[in-house]
């Protein structure tokens, strides 16, 4: 079956069904078709790593790695470089040609596994196993929901990887999981413990990269951030990776050259290896969809190190830069594999030459309420909640995004109780972060664990107060979950969540156009899962007597 592009992996996908003509993120059909491809062929070598792994040979850890970056590098905003993404690939068709080479047989092998077309035959080819190729739509709903989520799983699982941090199950199950999205021997029924079990690993996946960045660079604690400028020139780094900045912060130490965060990376200022450089200035600017209006005002340089990135303005497309799996086509790239110092000279040496950043705005805000912050706080929140100071928490983590809607964040933050208090991660926060919402007995009223990743913190954070109160269950705690997604790290996130149990998730600002009615039925009926309705309506619904 032939199908022209079809995509609704993020939440802004036109018309809540499916971009069919470009992406709404800024995709174009011809980058959008690679990326169908690379994702089959990544199944495809999947399943040969799983019939080695059968025959009982070992699979190195390269392939592991493979695997993850190329279900990364096509998350939604990480890479617009057509032929970035044909090169992977190809690499990926010439490494699975090299394992195949060790299987003492190829019988039960899916075609996926077996094709190895030339670049001539790559548009034919992604046009024949895009997301519509599945044509049961439940079947599709799932096996897209099942992906989306190991994308998300990779993504944590590659900035894990910069830290030489592996964690050898969770890789299998990966593999495994992608080769399952080919069977088409598989129940909905099937397909549904598929995803479970993809949240079960999605934990997994978040608690190795909790371990790699709290080893490497100590626990996040609580934190005043900048979010003014000085008078060096800049480098602005947006995305995740903590590994990238640690070595832009060397490579910039003694250079008269300043480093701030924007977006995601804000919470790398809570993290106390990266308080000992002077010159890490603050935090600039807001969540990532801003970025264009942002980046032309920042003047100097910006380091994209993963998703979330916009195709630029010429005002500022010579001044951005990408590295690890991002891609931008005319932009420049700086490589660097597993385990590789990166050189960022080229960097540093235009940053030099440009003015220092505008000022977008004074103050500062404050974060770093990780686990091991908020344990240190456990015997106070524990008080404030006895006490009745605190009534509940409520969790609104997730993605921020463009659409108007993404409003009701802020009036529903401006409208909770004075006695709730706000537990974010995630890009989610830019909505309320710099609200004047105060403080219950010294307790900030908004405590921010950091990235979309440290979502897993939030889980902890209720794992323990689950046992400090004693209740015989997750969802007895005073926490409501209410929560914004954009992207596929998000529908890890979700799924991680429904496998620890927790229920009567409120995620918004609109369920994913890949839930079919069935699909959706079923978390809906197993999990309470629903979408948000008004502010009135919904703090009426949380708080109302």
């Amino acid at each position: 079956m032939e199908n022209k592009m079809f995509c609704f992996q993020c939440q802004e996908t036109a018309g809540c069904k499916g971009c069919t003509v470009s992406g709404v993120c800024g995709k174009k059909p011809d980058v959008a078709a690679m990326q169908d491809l690379l994702i089959y062929v990544t199944k495809g070598f999947s399943a040969v790593t799983c019939k080695l792994r059968e025959e009982g040979k070992n699979v190195d850890k390269s392939a592991n790695h493979r695997v993850t970056k190329n279900l990364f590098v096509t998350i939604t905003n990480a890479n617009f470089d057509k032929e970035a993404i044909v090169r992977e690939i190809e690499d990926t068709l010439s490494e699975k040609a090299e394992l195949l080479k060790l299987l003492d047989s190829e019988e039960g092998l899916p075609e996926a596994a077996l094709w190895s077309g030339k670049r001539d035959e790559f548009e034919s080819k992604a046009a024949r196993v895009g997301v519509l190729s599945t044509v049961d739509e439940d079947v599709r709903s799932l096996r897209e929901l099942i992906t989306y989520g190991l994308k998300g799983m990779a993504a944590y699982s590659k900035h894990a990887n910069m830290l030489l941090q592996d964690n050898e199950e969770t890789d299998k199950f990966i593999q495994l999981a992608l080769s399952k999205t080919l069977d088409d021997s598989l129940s909905v029924d099937d397909l549904v413990k598929l995803t479970l079990e993809t949240g079960k690993y999605g934990v997994d996946a978040m608690a190795l990269l909790d371990k790699a960045n709290t080893e490497a660079y100590g626990n996040p604690e609580i934190t005043r951030v900048e979010l003014g400028v000085r008078k060096n020139p800049g480098i602005l780094i947006s995305g995740h990776d903590l590994r990238d900045l640690e070595m832009l912060l060397e490579q910039t130490e003694g250079t008269g050259v300043d480093v701030y965060t924007h977006s995601e990376m804000l919470p790398a200022h809570y993290y106390p290896a990266f308080k000992k450089y002077s010159h890490f200035a603050g935090n600039y600017g807001n969540a990532w969809w801003k970025q264009k209006e942002e980046f032309s005002r920042f003047n100097g340089p910006i380091l994209m190190t993963s998703n979330c990135v916009v195709p630029p303005l010429d005002s500022y497309k010579d001044r951005l830069w990408t590295t690890g799996v991002t891609g931008v086509s005319g932009c420049k790239h700086i490589p660097g594999e597993y385990g590789e110092e990166k050189d960022f000279s080229p960097i540093i040496e235009q940053a030099k030459n440009c003015l220092p950043p505008e000022e977008l705005e004074s103050g500062s805000i404050v974060g770093g309420f990780a686990h091991d912050q908020v344990f240190k706080l456990a015997d106070k929140i524990v008080e404030a909640v006895k006490s009745g100071a605190i009534r509940k928490f409520v969790v609104m983590a997730g993605c921020d995004g463009r659409m108007k809607s993404r409003e009701y964040y802020t009036e529903f933050a401006k409208a909770l109780p004075k006695d709730v208090v706000i537990l974010t991660a995630g890009c989610a926060k830019y909505r309320y972060n710099k609200l004047e919402l105060g403080d219950i007995g010294g307790i900030p009223r908004v405590l921010d664990a950091g990235q979309c990743n440290d979502s897993y913190s939030l889980a902890v954070t209720a794992l323990k107060l689950k046992e400090i109160f004693k209740a015989a269950d997750v969802n007895d705690l005073p926490i409501i979950y209410n929560i914004a997604w954009y992207e596929q790290k998000a529908v890890i996130v979700l799924l991680a969540l429904l496998y620890l149990g927790v229920k009567n998730i409120h995620l918004g600002p609109t369920l994913p156009a890949f839930l079919s009615p069935n699909v959706a039925k079923v978390l809906v009926d197993n999990f309470g899962i629903s979408g948000i309705g008004t502010v009135e309506d919904d703090i009426e619904l949380f708080f109302g007597d």
